[in-house]
């Protein structure tokens, strides 16, 4: 700019030629015609992005993520800094932050960004506020895709956050949710922000008015805290933008990629160990990470009530001739003694137990969906002794199998026994075993099963004998059947002690 300055004001005042003005400020001719045609200096044009070597051996897994995101739902993609997180800490590389955005900026189609509703910062006191949600998580539960509902609760002030998933957003789940999250909390906000979710609002009336269902109103009275709901629609969304960019942020950052697991309890395991490490990280503009001022706003927390607030919802259902009880159109086995007659049934977000009385009888995870089955094996053994060509191909059966309950050492003591004995006492020989299972540990029967298999024996009594023996609980070792008469083996007799006694006499 300087230079554009000297060289006008020697053009204008000592009527110097282009090729005088370039020799005496040591520029190029082009510059001083620039520099004449107008006071402000062209824009510069920007260098190609240099390539980086350092990256080039990672740009076939980033290709390979990238791609692989076309599959992926939409909230729960690979975003640049995920990719640069996962390279760091799953991989090790060298590689800065934002030659990785560069890198995925060229891969990936840039979108613009729609004109929004100002909206105005707004100032959170200490244990005053939380905010409420539900957001939709894919994951491999057992190999099959499903996509869960993820309960999340942020305290406004520290930016602390919990998070379990469900199968579903019934009611059940978003009460339990908030059982859980206070536990974890060790405390109770002031207020709670909620947009307008069917498990809490009956009824949307005028303005911010509600019509509240009876159980949210009773676990809000347990716990002794406000609600406030946002407007209905997009419309409201930013009045609880907290918990929204917590939903994406957690998802994005802790479920990318989708998660593989053998049960929804080891998905909310690895969501408890994300929340302990989110402690350390950094909200932009704050000194302190999110667990340091988490440790302060928590002593301005609500105490908890001495009991937590009971989620269950308790009915009396009659058991049908299949010994199964329908609760919200799925059914669950009881045992058979029970068929024709009512019992307790505690429907729980995640489990249905069901009772006798005060006595519980049977306990299952919680289905998802209309019609579904969830039977257990036991439930049925005492009509399987009655009716043997009932098992082979019962639905309880093959439900044993999927879970692992029965498992290749049960098949094949079942497939020898049919062999050996018929398929109606082979299947009573099973039942016979799986009975054991009432008083034994699951993995002590099955390694008596397999000690029994070695014997070539298909007696349930062998299997118990060597289950206990598993437990430490028999010594006597059993022998194969061949061998089985030489513990008795002794040698022949000897009279020649009783010869010594005759010849004493004589």
């Amino acid at each position: 700019m300087e230079l554009f300055e000297k060289i006008r004001k020697a053009h204008d005042r000592e009527a110097l030629s282009i090729r005088e003005l370039a020799k005496r400020y040591g520029t190029h001719r082009r510059t001083v015609r620039q520099a004449l045609a107008s006071a402000l200096p062209p824009e510069r044009k920007l260098p190609p992005p240099k390539s980086s070597p350092a990256l080039e051996p990672w740009k076939p897994l980033i290709d390979a993520w990238i791609e692989a995101d076309k599959t992926a739902p939409r909230k729960q993609r690979h975003t640049a800094r995920r990719i640069y997180q996962r390279l760091v800490e799953e991989h090790g590389a060298d590689v800065g932050e934002s030659t990785v955005r560069r890198y995925v900026a060229q891969k990936k189609q840039s979108a613009g960004v729609p004109l929004r509703e100002v909206t105005v910062s707004q100032h959170h006191p200490l244990g005053a506020e939380a905010e409420v949600d539900f957001g939709d998580v894919s994951f491999y539960l057992r190999g099959l895709l499903v996509v869960g509902k993820m309960f999340v609760m942020r305290l406004s002030a520290s930016g602390m956050g919990f998070h379990h998933v469900y199968l579903h957003d019934c009611q059940e789940a978003f009460l339990d949710g908030h059982v859980r999250a206070f536990e974890a909390f060790g405390g109770v906000a002031g207020r709670l922000r909620y947009d307008n979710l069917a498990d809490a609002v009956a009824k949307v009336l005028r303005g911010r008015n509600r019509l509240e269902s009876d159980r949210f109103v009773a676990l809000r009275s347990h716990y002794g805290f406000d609600s406030f709901f946002c407007i209905p629609g997009v419309e409201g969304a930013h009045e609880k933008g907290g918990v929204e960019g917590e939903v994406g942020r957690f998802r994005r950052r802790r479920l990318v990629p989708m998660p593989r697991v053998d049960s929804l309890a080891e998905l909310n395991e690895l969501c408890a160990k994300s929340d302990a490490a989110d402690e350390h990280r950094h909200i932009f503009g704050r000194a302190m990470t999110v667990g340091e001022h988490f440790e302060i706003e928590r002593a301005e927390l609500r105490s908890l009530p001495a009991e937590p607030f009971d989620v269950r919802l308790e009915s009396d259902n009659r058991v049908d001739p299949k010994s199964r009880v329908c609760v919200r159109q799925c059914h669950y086995s009881v045992p058979v003694h029970l068929a024709g007659r009512k019992v307790r049934v505690l429907l729980g977000a995640e489990t249905v137990e069901l009772f006798e009385g005060t006595k519980l009888v049977a306990s299952h995870e919680r289905a998802v969906g209309k019609g579904r089955e969830v039977l257990d094996l036991d439930h049925y053994l005492e009509v399987f002794r009655l009716k043997p060509g009932a098992m082979p191909g019962s639905t309880a059966l093959h439900q044993a199998r999927s879970s692992g309950q029965f498992t290749k050492q049960h098949d094949a003591f079942y497939s020898e026994a049919r062999r050996r004995l018929g398929d109606a006492k082979g299947t009573k020989a099973m039942v016979e075993v799986l009975l054991l299972h009432r008083g034994l540990p699951h993995a002590a029967v099955t390694a008596g099963i397999e000690a029994a298999a070695a014997l070539g024996s298909i007696d349930a009594a062998v299997v118990a004998v060597e289950a206990r023996r598993h437990l430490g609980e028999a010594t006597d070792p059993i022998v194969p059947i061949e061998g089985a008469l030489r513990r008795y083996d002794r040698p022949a007799p000897n009279l020649k002690g009783y010869d010594q006694l005759l010849k004493g006499q004589q």
